[in-house]
């Protein structure tokens, strides 16, 4: 994740960082300014087409749907963002439960040997389901079209949670904890579980596919009807105002689809590994 501040405007405004959607779309924004600069030249030089043609009426159509366009980008920006923090709230919820967990069998547990097992398994829920999140198989494992070997003993995650559980079963089976603490560390390990599945939800229920073509090719085909109702009024200035209209409407959408799986490898992705890393951290602190 991208550590900035956010009072400094300027440093926004000027600095063109590698997660910047400016460097991603720049080919396509080339593109469609060479396309917009001929269609200009077309109208105006080639084909002289009068200021009384019904073709100049054609921004009335993008008056209209540019309500609509913008109504689709910011549900979809909103949709995005919410399985972000959706995400960003699972992972609190492993730290917090991590933390309840540790303390609590601080206190139970007296062999130095039952601690020292809880203080290395723990923190390694917490790292082997940041690996597991950022496995591509996870993200396809509902999609029709792909036929995938998947081995459910090599979940591993599951099978953490199940030395966990084998290790408590234990201590109660050896008269360490009693009944009631048996309950209430179990309670503890079962959150994890239910982490791990509100994560997959996450990862592997991408947005419907026909919303998201959808809103792509809205895009692509109002941006390019733009020229000819504007090259009437802007001449040649058509091109950078298309540009930057393209540029906007587009960098919304990629923004959205970067956000969408807050757990891959993207700059505006969770830090998952550091959040492991602070877990192992505060576990080994309390335990």
């Amino acid at each position: 994740m991208i550590s900035y501040n956010t009072k400094d405007w300027f440093t926004f405004i000027f600095r063109f960082h590698k997660a910047d959607t400016f460097r991603t779309l720049l080919p396509i924004m080339l593109a469609i300014g060479i396309y917009a600069a001929l269609i200009g030249y077309l109208e105006v030089e080639f084909w002289k087409v009068g200021e009384n043609s019904y073709l100049k009426n054609i921004t009335m159509m993008h008056g209209m749907l540019g309500f609509v366009i913008s109504l689709l980008l910011v549900f979809r920006t909103n949709t995005a963002y919410d399985r972000w923090w959706e995400g960003r709230r699972q992972w609190g919820s492993l730290v917090n439960n991590s933390r309840n967990f540790a303390i609590k069998l601080s206190v139970i547990l007296e062999d130095e040997k039952d601690r020292s097992y809880f203080r290395k398994m723990i923190p390694n829920y917490a790292a082997i389901l940041h690996k597991h999140l950022n496995n591509k198989d996870v993200s396809q494992q509902l999609f029709d079209d792909v036929d995938l070997e998947i081995d459910h003993h090599k979940h591993k995650p599951n099978q953490v949670a199940k030395k966990l559980f084998n290790k408590v079963n234990e201590l109660y089976n050896e008269n360490k904890i009693s009944g009631d603490q048996l309950i209430v560390l179990n309670a503890e390990i079962q959150s994890f579980t239910e982490i791990c599945g509100a994560c997959e939800r996450i990862k592997n229920t991408p947005i419907p596919y026909s919303y998201s073509a959808f809103i792509k090719k809205f895009i692509f085909f109002y941006v390019m009807t733009l020229p000819f109702g504007y090259s009437f009024s802007l001449g040649y200035y058509t091109a950078p105002v298309i540009v930057f209209i393209f540029y906007v409407l587009a960098s919304l959408e990629l923004i959205a689809e970067e956000i969408e799986d807050p757990f891959g490898g993207d700059d505006n992705d969770l830090p998952t590994h550091k959040m492991a890393e602070n877990i192992k951290k505060h576990v080994e602190e309390l335990i």
